[in-house]
């Protein structure tokens, strides 16, 4: 099994700037698709938590920026999990490039902090990362990514 969580997408012209290149903020929506699409395949249970009590509050987010994306440029965004406390998670995304000849570029690296809340939303509280979620990281833990 990979060490990672891939999320594959086609830049599109609207997550473009005037120059041409990808719009930087479109690298933290993909971290976020991502994020949801790894909850979606691998932690289905914790959906249901979330449309009950749990909350997942981003509390960092970071990119840093290696070479520049275009329209109809196939990325692949990797998500690892860098660290798992009692009630935060920490990952860390690859933004890589894939070249028709099969060659990969990383472009862009990330982070994302997320801590587990639960409770009404005047009153939530930190809580414990819910043991389906926990199972469902274990295979992408290898700390930094790559």
């Amino acid at each position: 099994m990979s060490k990672y969580f891939e999320y594959p997408h086609t830049v599109g012209f609207e997550e473009t700037n005037l120059v041409g290149n990808v719009y930087y903020v479109n690298y933290l929506r993909w971290q976020g698709r991502c994020r949801e699409m790894f909850l979606k395949q691998r932690a289905p249970d914790v959906l249901a938590d979330l449309q009950d009590d749990l909350k997942l509050f981003t509390l960092k987010v970071d990119c840093e920026f290696y070479a520049e994306i275009t329209a109809f440029d196939d990325v692949s965004i990797r998500m690892r999990l860098v660290e798992l406390a009692q009630t935060q998670i920490e990952f860390g995304f690859d933004y890589v490039r894939l070249d028709p000849d099969g060659g990969e570029t990383l472009v862009a690296r990330g982070r994302q902090r997320v801590a587990c809340m639960r409770g009404p939303n005047t009153r939530t509280l930190p809580a414990r990362v819910p043991e389906a979620l926990a199972r469902a990281l274990e295979p992408y833990a290898n700390g930094e990514a790559r």
